[in-house]
């Protein structure tokens, strides 16, 4: 066997953790502003090309994003006297800018409670009205007083990829835009926001028309906006793609995916609504288990709280790491753990960096973790020291080298965090030859700590789980729980799975309507029930950016002002949030009065089972959570309609179904009513039911509802027609 090398070398530690009280900003945060310091210093124009940070190039000046809980007493003017800039929003949460060129400033600073790194973020119809019960709730159905589309309400979408010209934006008319204002906080030309001093707004038809879309970023030009507003809202000019509240108004904000602009996204999308007097739903599509605590303590989950209480309602993704066993669970009595950490393929993209290992432990329970590096053949040929949560309080970039090939990996921890007084440890590893094997490993005496394996690209837009596997004897496998994202974990966020949608075929059997294999599962790790409600999101049908230049395969596609609009379909939790985030702007449409914490109730206490959920616990379920969500039953509850759409002391069935000719209603059959006949597409029409028949036999093939009056009481029945 050939001699084995092994080096360590420290690249770096954190210079300026003297300098800056550790009481309000994590060691994990110093370790990257120490980078930050290094890189400036040595090549500011090859710094603002990593994506890693929230950095901002203007007036000839670098200027970095954090976020931060301040204090009473806290004045912006602190900042703006070294050249830098300070919004606080709601509840003293702010958004700060500071010159990189005068970080080591922040010692300085007076009144904060804690502060970190503007975190970078990542994005996590046709059957689907149907299985949610929209398409009745468009209709009045269910002895609704009216009809709902979610008009006067604002949905607020913060994603990338919007297309402003899109029919489906429009009116029932395709006369007007239904986008009240966007705000692309990419691009510089100008005007900003009032009170905000970056990216540019749009705010009129004609701007956002001449516009067309927004610019491209670190997603190119994407599409993920377009298709997820679709799907909360959008028209179906001509085509069986109708979205969830296709009355409602939007706002956009293509967001500088970090933490502090998704925030200021949030203050402008809510002042919007202040000045138009209109209710507020926000979606996101998105999430990150690198940012905040996971456990409802972050800084964007104190801001949903204090949004909520001004009667914001906000859904999230739950995430798509349901079939990734990326998590890895034990609880330690003096013993310790080892397991695989799988790597995503280095040639499936050319952004691969590595993989980041999070782990969080019980408060006063210190762990340690390790790497071990083994060939092939199982031999151990290089490893790292244990780094305790206890002692680690400066950055660590280093490297274990075997013969000619070098393992980077860097460890940043805390014993304590700001948020939660929890220990935590992240730790990064860069491996890129396939002729090793880089073992994970952790020791406590006592406690139990929780970590994620998430793939870790250069330009940090990487975002899913690669799994924990065992590897050797001793070692232990992962499992795909505890897998809800940022800020989804939020307590007053309402957090979205995903299914696959029911359907009645054209025989009459129902199919479909299981859970999304990708689909994140809960709880929190602190044990709190997350997901909170499931909705349809495989092979979503919705709009698709003109704009774009990402692949799919269109489904449909139409004309529009002398230009194509595709439609496509796509999968993901990303697709089930703005189902229910369309439904929450049809119960306020329906009562507006209602506060965001009674639209989630409603939504979570109304949500249906069935024979694929089971029944489920009170508390929810770590899949399902408190069920498919149900439009009809949460319009019928809001208004004070009762669950019921009936008297259950009268009961009749139809037959034949499906029906070829004539359709009987049993019980009815001496009996001869006026009728209306309503199709899915919202056509309708008066028949007469005679003698307790209707004649079928010029019917299109397809689904339909009766409704009809009888002993005073309204009934409906569905049939289907071949």
């Amino acid at each position: 066997m050939k001699a084995i090398l092994y080096l360590t070398f420290l690249i770096f530690t954190c210079s300026i953790s003297t300098s800056i009280a550790q009481d309000f900003i994590s060691s994990t945060d110093l370790h990257d502003l120490s980078g930050l310091q290094q890189q400036f210093i040595k090549d500011p124009t090859k710094l603002l090309k990593n994506n890693k940070y929230a950095l901002l190039d203007e007036d000839n000046k670098v200027y970095l994003g954090l976020v931060a809980k301040t204090k009473n007493g806290f004045s912006p003017k602190q900042i703006e006297s070294f050249g830098g800039r300070a919004h606080v929003t709601i509840n003293g949460l702010a958004h700060l800018r500071l010159p990189i060129s005068e970080i080591n400033k922040l010692k300085e600073l007076e009144n904060i409670e804690f502060a970190s790194l503007s975190r970078k973020l990542k994005p996590c119809l046709d059957k689907a009205l149907i299985d949610t019960h929209a398409d009745s709730v468009h209709l009045g159905l269910g002895n609704l007083p009216q009809g709902y589309d979610g008009e006067n309400i604002l949905i607020g979408v913060t994603d990338w990829g919007f297309d402003y010209s899109s029919p489906v934006f429009y009116d029932s008319l395709l006369q007007e835009t239904r986008i009240l204002a966007a705000w692309d906080q990419y691009k510089l030309s100008g005007p900003s926001p009032d009170n905000f001093n970056y990216g540019t707004e749009f705010d009129t038809p004609s701007e956002l028309m001449a516009t067309g879309s927004d610019t491209a970023n670190i997603y190119s030009y994407s599409t993920h906006g377009t298709h997820v507003a679709s799907i909360a809202g959008g028209s179906s000019v001509g085509t069986a793609y109708k979205g969830i509240a296709p009355g409602a108004q939007f706002l956009f904000v293509t967001f500088l995916v970090d933490e502090g602009a998704v925030l200021d996204a949030w203050e402008w999308m809510y002042q919007k609504s202040i000045e138009e007097g209109k209710r507020l739903v926000i979606n996101m599509s998105w999430g990150l288990y690198h940012i905040g605590s996971l456990d409802g303590n972050s800084v964007l989950s104190t801001a949903i709280s204090a949004y909520t209480d001004l009667g914001v309602v906000f859904v999230n993704s739950g995430g798509n790491n349901g079939n990734v066993n990326f998590h890895l669970k034990h609880t330690f009595e003096s013993d310790t753990i080892a397991s695989r950490i799988q790597f995503y393929d280095y040639s499936a993209n050319t952004n691969m960096w590595g993989q980041s290992i999070h782990s969080w432990g019980e408060v006063g329970q210190d762990f340690s973790n390790a790497l071990e590096i083994k060939n092939t053949s199982g031999q151990v040929v290089a490893q790292s020291p244990y780094y305790s949560t206890e002692t680690t309080n400066t950055y660590i970039d280093t490297f274990l080298i075997n013969e000619t090939d070098t393992i980077w990996y860097n460890i940043s921890a805390d014993e304590a965090h700001p948020l939660n007084g929890r220990p935590q440890m992240r730790l990064r590893v860069k491996c890129t030859s396939s002729a090793y094997r880089v073992m994970f490993k952790s020791t406590a005496n006592s406690g139990t700590v929780n970590n994620w394996n998430v793939t870790e690209l250069t330009n940090d837009v990487g975002n899913w789980g690669m799994p924990f596997s065992a590897y050797g004897t001793g070692s232990m496998s992962g499992d795909n729980e505890n897998g809800i994202s940022e800020p989804s974990c939020a307590d007053d966020v309402i957090s979205v799975a995903a299914y696959a949608s029911g359907w009645v075929t054209p025989t009459g059997v129902t199919t479909g309507g299981a859970m999304a294999s990708f689909s994140s599962q809960g709880p929190r790790y602190d044990g709190v029930m997350k997901p909170d409600i499931a909705a349809p999101g495989v092979a979503i049908g919705a709009a698709i950016s003109s704009y774009t230049d990402a692949s799919f395969s269109a489904v449909e596609s139409i004309e529009f002002n002398a230009r194509t609009y595709h439609f496509a379909k796509l999968s993901g939790t990303s697709m089930a949030s703005p189902m229910v985030a369309g439904i929450a702007a049809l119960l306020l449409q329906a009562k507006p009065e209602l506060s965001a914490t009674d639209v989630k109730q409603i939504l979570l206490s109304t949500a249906r089972e069935d024979n694929k959920t089971g029944v489920l616990p009170v508390e929810g379920d770590p899949k399902w959570g408190h069920g498919k969500v149900d439009a009809m039953a949460a319009l019928r509850e809001a208004l004070d309609l009762g669950l019921n759409q009936g008297n259950e002391d009268f009961c009749f069935k139809v037959y034949p179904n499906p029906v070829s000719n004539i359709l009987y209603l049993d019980e009815l059959d001496n009996i001869s009513l006026k009728a209306i006949l309503k199709d899915f597409s919202g056509r309708s029409r008066r028949i007469k039911i005679i003698n307790g028949r209707i004649d079928c036999a010029d019917f299109s093939a397809g689904m339909y509802l009766i409704e009809f009056k009888h002993n005073g009481q309204t009934r409906q029945l569905t049939f289907i027609k071949h």
